[in-house]
């Protein structure tokens, strides 16, 4: 690890800034593993006034321009600041209005999803179904036929995470001496959440409640560890910190486009890992942990399931942008994504968090971007080669819509008449 003193004088600041940021909103520094002399510093300062924070951000966008850092790592750190700005000012009372937020941290445009397109996944999702009940009522009794125990879901998670580690170390490249805890907790609004700790160091928080989640296996640990959010940081730490020296990557803060690359990648993990027919492997692999799953049909339904994800978006939206109440919000997330009203609830909360209520829309839209991105990829470009530029690279969304629509099919103009 370099010290601060040899970290380049806009990136030290840029680190400052969102180290003071984290001393103002707990949470918004997602993991820190750079000189830890700049986060005592951060923390000996104090609470800082939010709004000289956002000057401080718009500031160093002003400068950097006339930095010799390469181009590539200016707009990294020029989007990343706009982003930090914008939660600052909204840390000092300025109302943002919810969409104006989004854009400015994530450099998308949420737009609400079509509840008519909805109603034909719930349509499909029901004839894939067993059973002579309504909707509501066969996809409970599929949640439970294929519920993973609380007393055995850290297990059965730790079995599924090594063997997903197996696949992605020849794959993707893992440094050596890598490795993930897995703990379990209780009562959040999430169901997993990643702590990067540095020297290729995971601690993966894991809520109780989420073996209860339709297919937790594997896409929980695809997500969070391998070749998700873990590989990630480590591909990251290896490359862009320890071989280049691009030390603003030993922090990541939320509500920034960072963020929303990362999400994508980390939805997409398992897809471009394991491919087609990971129910079965998975149910082969519970198995063993005396955990019966319905393999195929669970592949086959979550397949659907995932098309009802901006459901989270349009949330978020209804609450912040159009004036709905929690309750409606609430009733909107049961009602499109087919879930208890418990868990409902606590997803309605996290839309509702005021340091959470943009982040919902990093899951769709990254993973959209994403997944458009890969798909695009040329010819000769494997998908898991493709994949490895966004766990070694800092791609921003930009990059993402620009290659993506250079390489997009051409609709053949209709013939004339």
């Amino acid at each position: 690890m370099r010290e601060a003193a040899q970290y380049h004088e806009a990136v030290r600041e840029y680190l400052l800034i969102a180290l003071s940021l984290g001393e103002l909103a707990d949470g918004f520094v997602d993991c820190w593993y750079g000189d830890p002399r700049l986060s005592d510093q951060a923390t000996a300062e104090g609470p800082v006034n939010p709004a000289d924070l956002a000057a401080r951000a718009d500031r160093l966008r002003s400068r950097l321009p006339d930095t010799d850092l390469p181009q590539s790592r200016q707009g990294f750190l020029d989007a990343q600041l706009a982003a930090m700005a914008c939660t600052a000012r909204r840390l000092a009372g300025e109302p943002i209005p919810f969409r104006d937020e989004v854009r400015t941290c994530f450099g998308v445009d949420p737009e609400p999803g079509d509840p008519d397109r909805y109603a034909d996944v719930h349509r499909a999702i029901s004839r894939l179904l067993p059973g002579s009940g309504g909707l509501r009522q066969r996809i409970e009794e599929f949640y439970a036929r294929n519920l993973v125990p609380p007393d055995r879901f850290g297990r059965a998670v730790r079995a599924v995470s090594d063997q997903l580690r197996a696949r992605a170390a020849p794959m993707f490249g893992l440094p050596a001496g890598e490795r993930v805890e897995y703990e379990i907790v209780h009562d959040k609004p999430w169901n997993a959440f990643n702590r990067y700790l540095g020297g290729f160091r995971s601690t993966v928080a894991l809520d109780a409640e989420a073996g209860g989640t339709i297919a937790a296996l594997p896409l929980i640990p695809a997500h969070e560890s391998y070749p998700g959010h873990h590989t990630e940081h480590c591909r990251k730490e290896a490359v862009l910190v320890d071989q280049l020296g691009h030390d603003e990557h030993t922090v990541a803060v939320v509500n920034t486009p960072q963020c929303l690359v990362a999400e994508g990648t980390a939805e997409l993990g398992a897809r471009v890992l394991l491919g087609t027919g990971w129910g079965e492997w998975t149910a082969e692999l519970l198995a063993a942990e005396r955990i019966t799953t319905d393999g195929a049909l669970v592949e086959a339904v979550v397949d659907l399931v995932r098309q009802l994800m901006p459901v989270r978006q349009d949330a978020a939206v209804l609450l912040h942008d159009r004036g709905a109440d929690p309750d409606q919000v609430t009733g909107y997330l049961e009602r499109w994504l087919l879930l208890p009203a418990d868990r409902a609830a606590r997803l309605a909360r996290f839309v509702a968090d005021p340091l959470w209520r943009a982040y919902s829309v990093t899951y769709p839209e990254g993973a959209r971007l994403v997944a458009a991105w890969l798909a695009a990829r040329p010819p000769e470009v494997t998908l898991a080669e493709r994949f490895q530029v966004l766990l070694d690279e800092a791609v921003p969304p930009s990059r993402l819509t620009a290659e993506a629509a250079e390489r997009a099919p051409v609709s053949p103009s209709p013939a004339r008449r």
